[in-house]
């Protein structure tokens, strides 16, 4: 991605579109090769009452080791170094237990970072420290989502110049307002998007629909509006089925690698036995003490350097 933006900057976003891309970072899909990755510590994490998952998690009784949860989260860690993958992580905040899901307080562009609006109070304190991350690795931010509440596992590019923005409603963790501010900016920048509203129960877009490959997407069939389905199709997507109840334990929550590769969690048992008949590499590190607090692999990570596509 070629273009003059270089260095950090507190907004680099034009009004009017034509916004520069950059030269060192970005991602223009959600599939590209991935050269460079963000997470979040996993040094402060605990469950909290943030989704259906973990309200279910906590409601049982379920026990927490945070020694196991370093364990797993340092599997994972190995899993995208062993596949070529350069990992950064935010600074750990001891006020941000949920700081270890690094797709929810920004989101990556072509253009740079946008810096998302969380919902939750006790998660808007990540916004700050993705602020101060772009600032040390030097990617300047697109801009700030300022209309309502946003996140980004609501932000799904399914292709280059194609944008699926999930909204939930004020019940939910990104409204109306927040996502339509969003879609104007990449509208503006020549970009397609579809709007789609959620119930609050699945939390983002991003449980049910992720990018594999070109053409190529695993949803949960159950839970996707048609409406959704029909336009993925519509676009020559194959889609890959997962399972309802898989899905719902975040198996449809993952990361896509590049050249046929994918970082699954080792729980979601069909989309790995299916990709692997289509000759996909797996990797499946064991992450279901963190997943049980609500989110997924996907919900994990931040997409910092894709090769174009």
């Amino acid at each position: 991605m070629n273009d003059q933006s270089t260095g950090f900057s507190l907004r680099v976003r034009r009004g009017g579109g034509g916004t520069p891309t950059l030269n060192n970072w970005g991602a223009n899909s959600d599939y590209g090769t991935l050269r460079s990755v963000l997470l979040g510590p996993i040094e402060n994490y605990r469950w909290l009452q943030t989704s259906s998952v973990s309200k279910k998690t906590l409601r049982r009784g379920v026990p927490f080791s945070l020694d196991v949860a370093r364990a797993q989260h340092a599997e994972m860690v190995d899993a995208y170094q062993s596949a070529g993958v350069e990992v950064h992580e935010h600074i750990a905040d001891p006020e941000l237990p949920y700081q270890v899901y690094a797709r929810d307080s920004s989101v990556m562009t072509p253009f740079g970072a946008i810096i998302t609006h969380m919902s939750q109070w006790w998660r808007r304190g990540e916004n700050f420290r993705a602020i101060e991350t772009y600032q040390k690795l030097g990617i300047p931010i697109y801009d700030y989502v300022t209309a309502g509440t946003f996140e980004g596992g609501d932000f799904n590019v399914i292709e280059p110049g194609c944008v699926l923005i999930g909204w939930e409603g004020d019940e939910g963790r990104t409204q109306e307002q927040g996502a339509k501010q969003v879609a104007r900016w990449m509208e503006a920048e020549g970009w397609e998007v579809k709007l789609a509203d959620l119930d609050p129960f699945y939390v983002h877009i991003d449980l049910m629909v992720v990018m594999l490959a070109p053409k190529l997407a695993a949803v949960c069939l159950d839970c996707t509006d048609p409406e959704i389905v029909y336009w993925l199709k519509a676009k020559g997507i194959e889609i890959v089925s997962v399972p309802f109840s898989e899905t719902v334990a975040l198996g449809c929550n993952v990361v896509a690698l590049g050249d046929d590769r994918v970082l699954l969690p080792a729980g979601s048992k069909t989309l790995k036995e299916k990709l692997k008949a289509l000759g996909f590499t797996i990797y499946d590190p064991d992450l279901s003490m963190i997943t049980q607090g609500g989110g997924g692999v996907h919900c994990m990570c931040q997409s910092l350097i894709r090769d174009p596509v």
